[in-house]
């Protein structure tokens, strides 16, 4: 079976990056450095807009909107895994399975990522409350205030949320937002 996925020139579009076998080393402070130099990297060549996002200890969560005419996000993903991947510290690659070493991949990222195309202002919206109470979700702090690898504080500082967002209460998502 083939894997196919909906691609619109100019869409928005959340995304769900896990790292291979799920190993929590994407928040060590080399490799946030690293991550926003890939993102900054691909981003020089390939234009797009992050909208918001959140890196957890084993993966990410980003909404991006790619420029008119252009439908490519599969590129910019792969692009940012393999920048990561090349200088990343060997210490956090897994072991490489047979049909990864055949293709010589690196045992980082999971193969693939999981993407959903935004439907409107509402699913936008869902979405991007999604990427920043994740950090609560997981337990990793008690507020989205509280995780510094997390858009939150652009969308506060923007007046979109107030500080205390998210803070002491549980957040329950219909099953159709977010991936995990």
């Amino acid at each position: 079976m083939q894997y196919r996925r909906l691609k619109i020139a100019g869409g928005t579009y959340f995304f769900t990056i896990v790292t291979h076998d799920r190993r929590k080393f994407l928040c060590e402070p080399d490799n946030i450095s690293l991550l926003r130099n890939a993102f900054r990297y691909v981003m020089q060549r390939h234009r797009f807009t992050i909208d918001a996002i959140v890196i957890l200890p084993d993966h990410l969560h980003a909404i991006w909107t790619l420029p008119d005419g252009d439908w490519d996000f599969s590129t910019r993903w792969r692009l940012i895994k393999n920048y990561f991947s090349r200088q990343c510290d060997p210490k956090y690659r897994g072991k490489i399975s047979t049909s990864r070493a055949k293709k010589q991949e690196q045992s980082i990222w999971q193969r693939r990522f999981w993407e959903h195309q935004i439907k409107d202002e509402n699913d936008y919206n869902n979405h991007v409350n999604y990427i920043h109470y994740n950090p609560v979700k997981h337990g990793l702090v008690t507020a989205p205030k509280d995780w510094k690898y997390s858009s939150f504080h652009r969308y506060v500082k923007n007046g979109i949320y107030p500080l205390d967002w998210g803070a002491g209460v549980e957040i329950i998502f219909d099953s159709s937002i977010g991936n995990e």
